[in-house]
C-alpha cells in the first residue's frame, strides 16, 4: 500500500490511518454500498473489516484498548467511509456514541470492563435515549423507570429509534430513578445483551441508512446490576449532554461525507457527460451548481474540523461548535445530494446510480442527534442566553 504524504494539518499517524481508510473504502466498502442499501441487512463483514483495522475504538484511550486517536481523526474517518456508504459509516459513529457514556461517566473499573471489547469490535455498542413520548424533549419527558432493588435495578419501559439496537451487545440506557426531579432524576445504565427482561421489538422501515438497523428496545422488569450504573443516581442528564457534544460532530462527519461523495460523483459525471457539443459541467447552468456545491462542502468541512478540535481540547464552547457543525453539515448534505441528483438528470433518479441513495441517506442527518431546529435553539441560546 502506498502512503500519501500528510495533508495540511494532518500528523504522519493520522495521514497513514486516513490513507488506509480510503483504500479500504475504495476496495471493500464502495462495492458493497448498493447491496447493503437494497438488502437492509447489517453488514457484519464491513464491521469485521473495520475491527481488524482498529477503526472501532479510535477515540478510546490506549489504556482501555483503544487507538487513543484524536477526535479530529475520528470525524475524518467517518467522513471518508460516508463518502461511499452512510450505513457503513454508522458502524464507526454509533460505536463511538455507545461507548461515550462509559468513557464520560464510568468508573475506572467500568471502563476496564466494557471499553476493551468495544474498542476491538468484539462487542457492538448502542445508545438508548429516545422514547415514544420524548423526541427532542428526550430527558424531560422520559417514562422508562429504573427502581433500585438490593444490588440490582429493575428497568421498565421502552426506547425507540435505537440505531444498531438489534445487533448491539452493550447498550447505554437512560432511565428515571427519581420521578420527582424531572430531567435531573435520570440515571444512566449499561445493559448487556441477554439481560433478563431485555428484548428487541419492532425494526423500522426507513427511507435511508437501511443497512443500519433502527429498532425498538423493550425493558420488561429488566434486571441490571447496580454495578452497571454510570455515575451516581441523577447524573444521567449531565452524561447525556456531554455525550451530545461529541456525538453531534460524528453525525456531522457522516453528513459531510455524504455531501462530499455526492459532489465527487456529480463532478465526474459532469466532466464525462456531453451535451450540445461539450461536457455539461462547462455549461454555466451546471457549472455554477457545482461551484456552489463545492463551496458549501468545503465550508462545512472547515466548521466540522474546528468543532472536532474543540472536542479534543475540551473547550468551554464545545456545545456551540458541535451544534453549528451538525446544523451546517446536515443542511449541506441534503442540499448537495439533491443537487447531485439534478446534475445527473434522469440517471440521478435511478437506483443504478448512487446519488439517489445519498439523497435518501442525507435526510436523517437533519433529524437524529437533535433536529436542525434543536441545533438552532442551542446556538441561539449560546449567543443571547436562555431567558426566563
Amino acid at each position: 500500500m502506498s502512503i500519501a504524504p500528510p495533508r495540511a494539518h494532518e500528523s504522519d499517524e493520522e495521514a497513514m490511518i486516513l490513507d488506509m481508510v480510503r483504500e479500504l473504502v475504495a476496495e471493500k466498502v464502495a462495492p458493497r454500498a448498493a447491496d447493503i442499501d437494497e438488502s437492509g441487512e447489517f453488514p457484519y463483514d464491513i464491521k469485521e473489516l473495520f475491527a481488524q483495522n482498529d477503526l472501532m475504538g479510535i477515540p478510546i484511550p490506549t489504556e482501555y484498548g483503544g487507538l487513543g486517536g484524536t477526535f479530529v481523526t475520528y470525524v475524518k474517518v467517518v467522513e471518508e467511509i460516508a463518502k461511499a456508504c452512510a450505513s457503513s459509516s454508522l458502524i464507526v459513529a454509533v460505536q463511538e456514541l455507545g461507548m461515550l457514556p462509559i468513557l464520560i461517566g464510568g468508573s475506572d473499573e467500568q471502563k476496564k470492563r466494557f471499553l476493551p471489547d468495544i474498542a476491538t469490535g468484539k462487542k457492538i455498542a448502542a445508545y438508548a435515549l429516545t422514547e415514544v413520548s420524548s423526541g427532542s424533549d428526550a430527558l424531560g419527558s422520559m417514562k422508562t423507570r429504573a427502581e433500585r432493588k438490593g444490588d440490582d435495578y429493575v428497568l421498565t419501559g421502552q426506547k425507540i429509534w435505537i440505531t444498531n439496537g438489534s445487533v448491539a451487545d452493550i447498550v447505554c440506557v437512560f432511565a428515571v430513578t427519581d420521578p420527582s426531579a424531572g430531567s435531573r432524576g435520570v440515571s444512566a445504565f449499561v445493559v448487556e445483551k441477554g439481560a433478563p427482561g431485555f428484548s428487541v421489538g419492532k425494526k423500522e422501515k426507513k427511507m435511508g441508512i437501511k443497512g443500519s438497523p433502527t429498532v425498538e428496545l423493550i425493558f420488561d422488569n429488566c434486571v441490571v446490576p447496580a454495578a452497571n450504573r454510570l455515575g451516581e443516581e441523577g447524573e444521567g442528564f449531565k452524561i447525556a449532554m456531554k455525550v451530545l457534544d461529541k456525538s453531534r460532530p460524528g453525525i456531522a462527519a457522516q453528513a459531510l461525507g455524504i455531501a462530499a461523495g455526492a459532489l465527487d460523483y456529480a463532478t465526474q459525471y459532469a466532466k464525462d457527460r456531453v451535451a450540445f457539443g461539450k461536457p455539461i459541467g462547462q455549461h454555466q447552468g451546471v457549472g455554477f451548481m457545482l461551484a456552489d456545491m463545492k463551496t458549501e462542502v468545503e465550508a462545512a468541512r472547515l466548521l466540522l474540523y474546528e468543532a472536532a478540535r474543540k472536542c479534543d481540547e475540551g473547550a468551554p464552547d464545545v456545545s456551540l461548535w458541535a451544534s453549528m457543525a451538525k446544523l451546517k453539515c446536515g443542511d449541506v448534505a441534503m442540499a448537495v445530494s439533491t443537487d447531485a441528483v439534478q446534475v445527473l438528470g434522469g440517471f440521478g433518479y435511478s437506483a443504478e446510480y448512487p446519488v439517489e441513495r445519498m439523497m435518501r441517506d442525507a435526510k436523517i442527518t437533519q433529524i437524529y442527534e437533535g433536529t436542525q431546529q434543536i441545533q438552532r435553539l442551542v446556538i441561539s441560546r449560546a449567543i443571547v442566553g436562555k431567558g426566563k
